[in-house]
This record gives structure tokens, sequence and C-alpha cells, in this order.
């Protein structure tokens, strides 16, 4: 959380990046290249003029600082005045440097403090705190742009400014006192901002005590600029927490959180989350000091910045120790932390994200988010374009996600597809879904799965759909028949697929569910998804080896095959197929013929199917060839040149091929191809289904898609 921490409330001015000065022009620039609009020429003139005028102004008041440091009435009237006017032009930001660089900074610094000759002159005590309210005010709007932080520092104003913090003791009820030491709260607050070394300078020059002593206060502003400056001090410095807290800061600022002033209770719980971040000691002695409810009781605030504030401070409670996140859940933490992630704010959401975080690391916990509906808004915070907040909803669904109380409700509401489905910027989030995932396929067993499947046969039919595509991804392989086969779960895929009333996402989904299924059928079936690589078939076969393919030694019998002759040798061809065996060994004119004509093939077809009979092996890497050579093989009925063939052919499947792959797969009854062309088919769904068309050749695959299942999950 170093980075939220950083969001620190600032007083007075915002800092801004400076801008780039422009480049100043060349000096022998020829006149051609200085040439500029007049409206252009003016306004530079306008500008210069300007900045000449400011300088002036700027000189004039630190003149008047310079020679009316005195207790006379015209002199501290002169000096109010100069300051006033100082913090006036300091404002404006773009003029700040011109102010610094005149040299206001000293002259403010003196008038930190209260001249020497007090009554000289007449006007014992005029203007007093004034002028100093001016100087610490003026000094404070420099300090806005962080190189003029260490200068002002060096010109001595710190020792002075925590001086000023002191005079709340003159006059606690006195309204220009209290003016006095807000103002120097507020300059103190912007020279320590993000500057390590001034922050400790401020605890060597005593600062911390007083500011403690001012959350005392009666005045609420006084009360808010001592808070924001102790916030900033306490900042990335553990030296400054434990002097803060030595203090005894902790009780005043625990009763500040109960405050009805949205102000008071913003600085206190900002202060308090800054004290206890890396902390234990002093997260302890908080929680010891009673801040736990009011911290939950601001979870319910009007002002975002302290629920936000409070959200991250609860999750910084909840890493101390198991007992404390039970504690805070148990006192009514939940529901306002998941009425948080609702809210439009982003801030808001993502540090309502972290406290769920770490309150669902605790079984109990997880149980009560999902019960108290935390579930669906820690899901649709996935579709967040900011990487930190899909991370943190991620980490507490992974949480949540332990118990398996909560699996049931995450496929009810479509968790599991949101899961798969989500777009994640970064790895850490992509690895934490990734484990999630895992996490609630390890859970479908046992009353788990039995209740996922009563919902699956009498839920709703939006639930029956997320049940049976969580379970196509998640379900244990040795489980599918029981799922899809014995309780229907096939028949709900199926009819998303094809229903005619389901849209397109859910077609996809339920074709990639299919497909996932199929994959994980493999592992438990002999039913081959794709072809496998061409090996013997393991019936018993001749093989005479290469030596012999179309070779006239010792052969008994000539195929004429468009007109040429080829040498064959019936032990080979009587081993190979039953068409052969019949051919040659059957009732058929062919038995005993010399010279068998082999009409409507090719020879170079024919040549192939031979060298298979031969050597049982057969290499075709043209796809026409070995589609005439799976007609060949079916006609033979050479199964294992038909399963070499179906190989070959499979690996050209495409999406503009997949319809004709299919119907070849059809013709020549090639299963192992159907059943390649079959999972093609449900992996690139998403694109084939947007294909003109293509919708019938889905429709015409859902029998064989229910037939290979059927096989697949015996």
């Amino acid at each position: 959380m170093e980075a939220e921490q950083q969001r620190q409330r600032r007083k007075g001015q915002k800092r801004k990046e400076e801008e780039g000065s422009n480049g100043a022009v060349a000096a022998d620039a020829s006149p051609s290249s200085m040439e500029v609009e007049p409206e252009e020429m003016g306004e530079e003139i306008c500008c210069h003029r300007s900045h000449q005028s400011l300088a002036c102004e700027v000189q004039t008041q630190i003149e008047v600082l310079e020679r009316s440091f005195s207790w006379r009435v015209v002199d501290r009237a002169d000096a109010n005045r100069a300051t006033h006017v100082l913090a006036e032009l300091a404002k404006n930001e773009d003029d700040v440097n011109t102010i610094v660089e005149g040299g206001a900074v000293s002259a403010l610094v003196k008038h930190l403090q209260e001249p020497p000759d007090v009554g000289s002159g007449g006007g014992d005590g005029v203007f007093e705190h004034e002028v100093e309210e001016g100087s610490a005010f003026a000094l404070g709007l420099l300090a806005v742009k962080p190189e003029h932080q260490q200068l002002i520092v060096d010109a001595g104003a710190l020792p002075l400014l925590v001086n000023l913090l002191k005079r709340h003791k003159k006059g606690s009820n006195c309204q220009a006192v209290n003016d006095l030491v807000r103002r120097a709260a507020d300059a103190i607050t912007n020279l320590a901002h993000e500057n390590s070394n001034i922050k400790t300078y401020v605890r060597y020059e005593g600062g911390i005590p007083p500011l403690v002593q001012l959350l005392e206060s009666t005045d609420l502003k006084v009360l808010r600029a001592a808070a924001g400056a102790l916030r900033t001090l306490a900042f990335k410095n553990d030296s400054n927490k434990n002097q803060i807290v030595e203090c005894k800061a902790l009780p005043t600022l625990i009763l500040m959180l109960r405050s009805d002033d949205p102000a008071i209770h913003y600085e206190a719980v900002g202060v308090i989350g800054i004290l206890v971040h890396s902390s234990p000691n002093i997260k302890k002695e908080v929680l010891t000091e009673g801040a736990l409810q009011p911290v939950i009781d601001l979870l319910s605030s009007c002002c975002t910045e302290s629920q936000r504030e409070a959200a991250m401070l609860l999750g910084q409670f909840a890493s101390a120790d198991s007992d404390c996140k039970v504690h805070i859940v148990q006192r009514g933490a939940l529901r306002p932390l998941i009425e948080m992630l609702q809210s439009l704010d982003f801030q808001l959401k993502e540090m309502s994200a972290f406290a769920l975080v770490r309150l669902a690391q605790d079984s109990h916990n997880q149980a009560g988010i999902v019960f108290n509906g935390g579930l669906v808004p820690l899901l649709k915070l996935l579709d967040s374009k900011n990487g930190s907040l899909q991370q943190k909803a991620a980490s507490a669904l992974y949480g949540i996600a332990e118990n398996e109380d909560n699996v049931v409700d995450f496929v009810k509401v479509g968790g599991v597809q949101r899961l798969q489905d989500g777009e994640f910027i970064v790895q850490a989030t992509k690895d934490c879904i990734a484990k999630t995932l895992k996490r609630l396929e390890e859970k479908i067993n046992g009353r788990v799965l039995r209740h996922l499947l009563y919902l699956m046969r009498v839920g709703e039919k939006a639930v029956q759909r997320r049940v049976a595509l969580a379970l196509a991804h998640l379900c244990p392989p040795e489980e599918q028949r029981r799922i899809f086969i014995d309780n229907n779960g096939m028949d709900i895929l199926l009819e998303l697929v094809v229903g005619s009333s389901i849209i397109l996402k859910q077609q996809q989904d339920g074709s990639l569910a299919l497909y996932k299924m199929a994959n994980k059928a493999k592992m438990l079936s002999s039913v081959d998804a794709a072809p496998p690589s061409p090996t013997p078939t393991p019936t018993p076969q001749v093989y005479l080896g290469e030596q012999y393919v179309n070779n006239s030694t010792l052969s008994d019998v000539t195929f004429l095959v468009q007109g040429k002759c080829f040498f064959a040798h019936r032990m080979a061809l009587l081993a190979s197929s039953d068409v052969f065996r019949a051919m040659l060994d059957g009732g058929y004119t062919e038995k005993d013929a010399r010279d068998i004509e082999i009409p409507n093939i090719r020879w170079e077809i024919f040549e192939l199917m031979m060298r298979f009979i031969y050597t049982g092996a057969v290499e075709v890497t043209n796809m026409v060839l070995a589609q005439d050579l799976l007609r060949a093989a079916d006609q033979y009925l050479l199964e294992g040149l038909k399963r070499s063939c179906e190989y070959s052919i499979a690996q050209d499947i495409n999406i503009d091929n997949i319809s004709s792959m299919y119907e070849l797969s059809e013709a020549f009854n090639a299963m192992s191809l159907r059943q390649t062309c079959i999972l093609f088919i449900l992996e690139q769904f998403d694109k084939l289904s947007i294909i003109p068309g293509y919708c019938h050749l889905i429709q015409r695959i859902i029998p064989d898609i229910r037939s290979y299942f059927d096989k697949a999950l015996l």
C-alpha cells in the first residue's frame, strides 16, 4: 500500500510539475528567423511587462519588510501588509519562482519572530501574531515547489516555525493565535512534504510535541492543520512515528475518529493509517487503545475520503493476526466494505478490495463475504481496466475459493466463466486467476459435486448452463460420464451450441466446454480424438519388403492399371485385406486369372497402396494424393493405410477447408478424420460461427459429437 499512502492531503496549494522553460533565441539568429506575428509579439511584450511588474512589486514588499522590523505602529502595519501581499502573489504557483528569486525568503523568515524592541515608539504589541502569521502563510505557499524547501529551511525558518506552534499556550482562545499556529503547521507540512531530511530536522527542532498538543485545540482548523502536519512527518519516517506515539497522540487521534466533522475524522484516520504502516508494535497499541470500532464506523461515513482511509486501515489491522480478522467482521465491517466495491469512486473500490483481500484469509470470513453478497461485485472488478484493482479483486477471489462452501456460489453466478474470459493486465493477476481456477477444480468432488449435479437437474435454465459449463472445465476426467451422460449434462452443452434462442457468446462457451471435455476424455478412453502416427496394424500381416514392390521375381499375379503391368505376390495380398482375399481366394473370376485389370484408379495411387501392403508404411505429403489414396484404402479395406491417410489429411485441416474435410470423412467412413474435424470445429467455433453457411455444418456434427462422447466416456 506504499503508493496509496503517498496520497496525503496537502495543505494550501497542491503541488504541480513545473512546466519546462522555453529555450532562449540564439544571439546571432537572423532577423528572418525571429519573425513573429504582431499578436504573438504583443503577447510576449505583455508577458515581459507582467514579469517585470511582478518583480518590481516583490522587490517593493521585500524593502518594506527589511526596514519595518520593529514594534512601531507604522512598521508593524507595513510589515503586516507586505507579508499578505507576498502571500497573495504566491497563491499563483507560476509566480513563486519570481518571488523566491527576488529574495523574499530571507525577509519573510526574519518576520517569523517578534521584533526585539517591544514597546519602543508606542504600539505595544500592535499586530501581535498577524505579521508572523502572514510570513508563515507566504513561506508555506513558496514551499509548494520542492526545489524551494531546502532554501527556506537553510534560511532558518524551521526553528522559528516550531516556536510559533508554541504560542497557543499564550492564548488558546485567541483567534489571532489560532490563525498563527495553523499557518505555522501548514508551512511545516509543505516544507516536509516528501523530503525525508526536513522531516527529521523538524523532530530535531522539537516540532512534534507542540503539534501533538495542538490536537487538543478547540479550533477545528488548528486541529486539522496539526493532524495534517503529523501525517506528513510520520510518512516513511519510523523515528517520527515513534515520537508521535510517545507524545501520547493516539488517545486523542482515536477520539477524533468519532468526530461529527468529516474533515476531523479524515485527518485522524489518515494519521493513524500512516503510524501503523509497517509498524506492528504501533498497530498493536492502536488496537489496544480501542481504534477498531470507530474505524469500522467510518466505513459508513458520508465522507468518501474517510471511508477510503478507514478501509485501508482495516486492511492493515487485518494483517495483525487471525483473531483481528474475525473481530473486524464480527463488528460489522463486511456489508459497508462490499457496498464500497460498487462505488463510482475508484480509490474507494480499491481500498475496500484491499481490506477484503486481508479478511478473506480466514475461512469463516470467506463464507461471510459470499453470504453478504461480496462475490458478484468482486467478479465485476475483474472487468476494470486498472491493473491494481484487478489484482486486488483476484486476490480476494482466490481467498474466497479456499472455502468449499463457496464453490457452488462461484459456479451459480457464472464466476468460473468470468475467471476464464477476463482480460488481465499484469502477469501477477493472470497467475492468481490460474491458481483460483485450480483451487476450484480441486474441490469439485463429494458434496460439492452432488450439490452441483442437483442444480444441473432442477435449477433455473441459466444456472443449469453455468453448472454444465463449469463442470466441463473443472470436473475430474473420471466423473465425466456421471455428469454428462448419466445426468444429461451433454444435452445442456449441445443445446448451448445449436439452441435457437442462444446468443453467440453462449454458443462459443458451449463449444469450448465440449472441446475441453474431449481433451479430458483422451486420458481415459481408447477412442482417438485425432489420428495417430501411421504405424502397422496389429493384425497378422506379411510384409515382403521394399525390394518386392512391382518385382517380377516370384510374382504370381499381375495387375493391369492404366495399361501398365504391376507385378504382385498372392501371399502378401491375401494377408493384406478381405477384398484381395475374396478376389484371389474366393469365388470370383479373378481367382485363377494371371492378369487382373484394376479400373478407376490411377497408377500412382495403386503403386502407393501396394507399397503400403509390402512395407506397412507409406509417406504421403501431397493432400490430393492422400485423399485419392484414402478412397482406395477404403475400397480395398486397408485399415492401416486408411488410418495413415487420415492422419496426413488431418494435418492440413484449416478454416477454409473444414467443410470439405468433414464431407470427406463421411464419404469414406473415416472415423478418426471425422473426430479431428469435430474437435477442430469445437476449438475454432468463434471463428467459424461468423462465416456464412457454417451454422448448417455445426448442426450436422451434433449427432457425431454425441456419438463420440458416448464411446469416449464408457
